[in-house]
């Protein structure tokens, strides 16, 4: 038998830190983090290999707590952080972690412009619909209406829809979990990790301290039945308590059936590499206490395989470099050249 240890499998604990975690008793942003150090034990991460960057906000504390690399940026700027990091070191495992107002206010440009450009990475995006690190102003995922320290008679802003912004900007994984279905999240984080581009992870966390049960509406037992939709793939868009409602796709306008009514083939079934019934799917966003109102979908909803910017960036260097055109004062000088006299 090799004298050589044979390498322990990691856990949980082996991907945190020694620091005291800073988050307020019962933020939603605990469970986040115990799921992503649970799916990298899961996955035997390396950590020597592995970067977690963010900018501002709650949430942006995490790379404290995350026993790898990491960088606590600046406001909004952890995508254009990361996206410098990913065209210098490709082969680099990351993570940005961000907020609501983090990646959808200051931060909007470089959110949708990492999307669209498909670096190999991973992009969690915690929104709990309020500024919690500076106390509790609307954010621009906020609800019209919502009363704050900087709207004390409600706010007139018609709010962010996240995950139609990312099919938008072209996004080429586009999924939505909760702070308080670890299950759930587990799996969409695996799924995630596995996406060779910009996974985009929109996850629901409750800010108990300033916007306290903001999705409690489709967290807890006596409604999520009636409100939330998981979509898996190959599957029927079904939900209700007992499983008796379906969507039906009438044209491209999605009805609410009773299933006592309508036969399960008739139903909407999820194929999360439908770029069209993908763009849909984000759009069942309405206010759950209306009449009528469509279930809150989670899941993945878009899968997309599309080359990656730093692997075309690098291959477009390499062959600058094989045809000698690499000569940076050469570049610099251009081909047209004056001489003053």
């Amino acid at each position: 038998m090799s004298t050589e240890a044979i390498k322990a499998k990691p856990k949980a604990q082996d991907y945190a830190t020694d620091q005291d975690v800073r988050w307020c008793p019962g933020c939603g942003d605990y469970s986040i983090l115990k799921q992503v150090q649970s799916v990298f034990a899961e996955l035997e991460v390396d950590k020597d290999n592995t970067v977690f960057i963010s900018g501002i906000g709650c949430s942006s504390r995490f790379p404290y707590y995350m026993n790898t690399y990491g960088m606590h940026s600046i406001h909004g700027r952890a995508p254009a952080f990361a996206s410098g990091l990913k065209s210098i070191n490709p082969d680099l495992n990351l993570w940005v972690i961000t907020g609501d107002g983090d990646s959808l206010s200051i931060g909007g440009n470089h959110f949708i412009h990492a999307l669209r450009r498909n670096f190999n990475l991973n992009i969690l995006l915690f929104n709990n619909q309020i500024y919690g690190l500076t106390k509790g102003q609307y954010s621009p995922t906020s609800e019209k209406g919502k009363v704050t320290k900087s709207t004390p008679v409600g706010s007139v802003d018609h709010p962010f829809n996240p995950l139609a912004l990312s099919m938008g900007a072209d996004s080429t994984f586009v999924a939505r979990s909760m702070d308080r279905d670890p299950k759930h999240l587990r799996a969409v984080l695996l799924r995630a990790q596995e996406h060779k581009g910009t996974s985009l992870v929109e996850i629901y966390q409750n800010c108990n301290i300033f916007n306290d049960g903001a999705f409690f509406t489709f967290t807890e037992k006596e409604t999520k039945g009636e409100t939330v939709l998981f979509a898996e793939q190959g599957k029927p868009l079904v939900f209700g308590a007992n499983n008796d409602k379906g969507i039906k796709l009438d044209g491209f306008t999605p009805r609410v059936v009773n299933l006592s009514e309508a036969s399960a083939n008739e139903l909407w079934i999820h194929d999360e590499t439908d770029r069209v019934k993908a763009g849909i799917l984000t759009r069942f966003f309405d206010d759950p206490s209306k009449e009528g109102a469509l279930p809150r979908p989670f899941g993945i909803f878009y899968v997309e395989q599309r080359s990656n910017y730093e692997t075309e960036m690098i291959a477009q260097v390499n062959k600058a470099v094989a045809a000698k055109k690499a000569n940076l004062n050469d570049l610099l000088r251009g081909s047209n050249t004056w001489e003053i006299k």
